[in-house]
């Protein structure tokens, strides 16, 4: 149940009837990028086009990640939402506000209400944990009481309660994240913005960390936007995805969609490391275009939604006498929904009717090649 004390942010004596009331009607955009284009100035002052022609939104109280590779543009476009950086063309809007053309004062308040966290924690080492958490209460002008308040909310909605005192240097990653999380959160900020927060930790903290992120996101409503490298992080948080390249957003959409059924190169590029998306070494080198006669085609099945735990390769032994070699395979849970992955090698001569058998069931079907 969620709680003011738990909640830690003073909430109104019908703030649970708010929050229900935001999941039931439709969402708006908290964050909105226009055809944002970011332009740098490079070597010898040769132009670098960091960001070209992005439109993105974000609804209110939703987790959109966004993935892309070392150089594609994700960490220009963070700076972008909370103006660190302004863009060359098109609109960043935060929350209603025009971010680039706000004046510098009204955009140092309108920061408040953006909190940030980031992959290398950033704390003063010279400050313990409620110092650190309290930084950002202090530029902004809060007495000493309010500070104390405030503070002692967060590390108990954190799970720090315990390490008020600690420095830096006595903290491990995941604390200092943790942290990191609270100092975000203690101007009580609509947005939360999130760097790569996880990649410098190991795959247990990660998870304590993206569950941290959950049920802030569930319980205050916050608006989160983070960046990652990770299939993974995305998966176990973001409800909505975007994949950038080269500085443009070439897929984007609810996180099960794309992920079950990848329509970008780029998108498939994320993906093909997976447990059942990744064909073994000898099958693929000797993967061929062609049907070889006598020889396999080598199938990629997608098992997504009511048809996700059919036994349907036993019903295509049982119907067609289709005897199916398994090559690869996964079975999966995206936001609550089962999905799996399946590589097979049939009978070139099985091939047609495998494949009409397989829709009949509304499954997702790819003929990777041929081995003899």
């Amino acid at each position: 149940m969620v709680t003011k004390d738990r909640i830690g942010m003073n909430a109104s004596p019908g703030y649970l009837d708010d929050l229900v009331h935001q999941r039931l009607v439709p969402a708006e955009a908290m964050i909105r990028l226009e055809g944002v284009s970011k332009v740098f100035t490079g070597r010898q002052g040769a132009p670098v086009t960091a960001l070209d022609g992005v439109d993105l939104s974000v609804d209110q109280g939703s987790v959109l990640g966004v993935i892309g590779r070392s150089g594609a543009g994700k960490s220009t476009l963070i700076r972008l939402v909370n103006g660190l950086e302004k863009p060359s063309a098109g609109r960043v809007v935060v929350d209603g506000s025009d971010i680039a053309s706000l004046p510098e004062t009204t955009l140092r308040h309108s920061r408040r209400s953006i909190g940030m966290i980031f992959q290398h924690f950033n704390l003063l080492s010279s400050r313990t944990a409620a110092q650190n958490i309290a930084l950002p209460l202090e530029v902004a002008g809060f007495d000493k009481a309010a500070i104390a308040v405030r503070v002692g909310e967060l590390l108990d909605l954190v799970g720090l309660a315990d390490k008020h005192n600690r420095y830096p240097s006595e903290l491990s990653g995941g604390q200092k994240q943790r942290v990191g999380i609270a100092r975000a959160l203690a101007t009580k900020p609509k947005v939360l913005l999130s760097d790569e927060a996880t990649s410098a930790l190991d795959p247990e903290t990660t998870r304590s960390i993206l569950a941290l992120l959950a049920r802030i996101n569930a319980e205050l409503g916050l608006t989160i936007l983070l960046i990652t490298h990770e299939m993974a992080v995305i998966r176990s948080i973001a409800r909505d995805v975007a994949v950038i390249e080269a500085g443009r957003i070439v897929e984007q959409g609810d996180v099960f969609d794309v992920f079950t059924r990848p329509q970008h190169e780029v998108t498939r590029s994320f993906l093909a490391d997976e447990t059942g998306r990744a064909l073994p070494a000898y099958i693929a080198e000797r993967l061929t275009p062609d049907a070889v006669p006598g020889g396999q085609a080598i199938v990629r099945i997608g098992f997504r939604g009511p048809h996700a735990t059919d036994p349907v390769l036993a019903r295509l032994a049982r119907d067609l006498n289709v005897e199916a070699n398994i090559l690869a395979g996964s079975v999966d849970e995206i936001g609550g929904r089962p999905c799996g992955l399946l590589v097979i090698g049939i009978p070139e001569d099985a091939l047609s009717p495998t494949l009409t058998f397989l829709k009949q069931y509304g499954l997702d079907t790819e003929v990777l090649g041929h081995v003899a």
